[in-house]
């Protein structure tokens, strides 16, 4: 019962710091942020695509990131997505290049104001520096998702010869429409870690992360799937409001909801860490729990 009630003060803890450290008004930035960096880190896909031949996979690299969005986010969004990577650019590997670079590693650095506030640091490099790490993100990223989306789509051909060779593995041929979800699950895992590792000031362990990053992914699932059915069920709402600016303002809300939660798990990471150092105080009005926190 002591276990279960110390769980309950880190968890009220970790939402008084969230509200204590601006994290509404953060998450906003990061919706924003990752909604206007989406596209020209896509573009940056598209460029490095056609550096090895091939444009599909930045149109499949983008598929991915929206597969485990809800569907009635995804969809609109899918369609404006394949437009721009499909057509023909000009500019995509000259100054179209370096302004998507920048834009994109804009996403990364509202990441990093939100999760050093969220593990009370500050940062000390210089800006040029943490510019050139977010760059190294993103150009990171984007090869990766390069890699994921021709394994995705290199995925059914190499089934398909296996299954010439060996027909008895037929009845598993279900389970490789699993490998897209699974796919997509993984870049947000990796994704997390990474981000709550390396984005912010300092370096934590793999376990004292892994706490908010599981918390994250279990709220990101429950909204999602609270998101997708109002919309569902009340599919004019946003569209009566904002009429033809509807679909951005879905996406942007719904960033804002995943930004949100986000923050919350670095609060939750924050405040176990500070528990464990003995750092909390009675500002949140749990002075208790650095006595009863032993947490190796």
């Amino acid at each position: 019962m002591s276990r279960l009630r110390l769980y309950f003060e880190i968890v009220a803890i970790a939402a008084n710091r969230f509200l204590l450290h601006d994290a509404w008004a953060i998450a906003s930035h990061i919706a924003l942020s990752v909604l206007t960096s989406m596209f020209p880190f896509l573009i940056l896909l598209t460029a490095l695509a056609g550096l090895f031949g091939t444009g599909t996979l930045a149109d499949e690299a983008a598929n991915l990131i929206l597969e485990a969005w809800p569907r009635e986010v995804a969809e609109p969004i899918a369609g404006e997505i394949h437009r721009i990577l499909t057509g023909r650019r000009s500019d995509v590997l000259t100054l179209g290049l370096v302004l998507a670079l920048y834009f994109a590693s804009s996403g990364v650095e509202s990441l990093r104001v939100g999760l050093n506030r969220a593990y009370g640091l500050r940062e000390t490099r210089a800006w040029w520096l943490t510019r050139l790490e977010s760059l190294a993100f993103v150009m990171g990223g984007a090869l990766v998702m390069l890699a994921l989306a021709l394994l995705v789509v290199l995925g059914p051909f190499v089934w398909r010869g296996v299954l010439y060779w060996v027909p008895a593995l037929e009845p598993l041929d279900r389970l490789i429409g699993f490998v897209r979800i699974g796919t997509a699950t993984l870049i947000i895992v990796v994704g997390l870690v990474v981000a709550h590792k390396f984005i912010p000031a300092g370096r934590r362990s793999l376990l004292a992360v892994l706490p908010g990053v599981c918390v994250t992914l279990l709220l990101w699932l429950l909204g999602g799937l609270g998101f997708g059915w109002y919309l569902e069920y009340y599919p004019g709402a946003y569209a009566s409001t904002y009429g033809g600016l509807s679909t951005a303002m879905v996406a942007l809300i719904f960033l804002y909801t995943l930004g949100a939660i986000f923050l919350f798990g670095g609060e939750l990471n924050g405040t176990i860490i500070a528990a464990k150092r003995g750092r909390l105080d009675d500002m949140h009005g749990y002075d208790r729990v650095e006595d009863v926190v032993k947490l190796p």
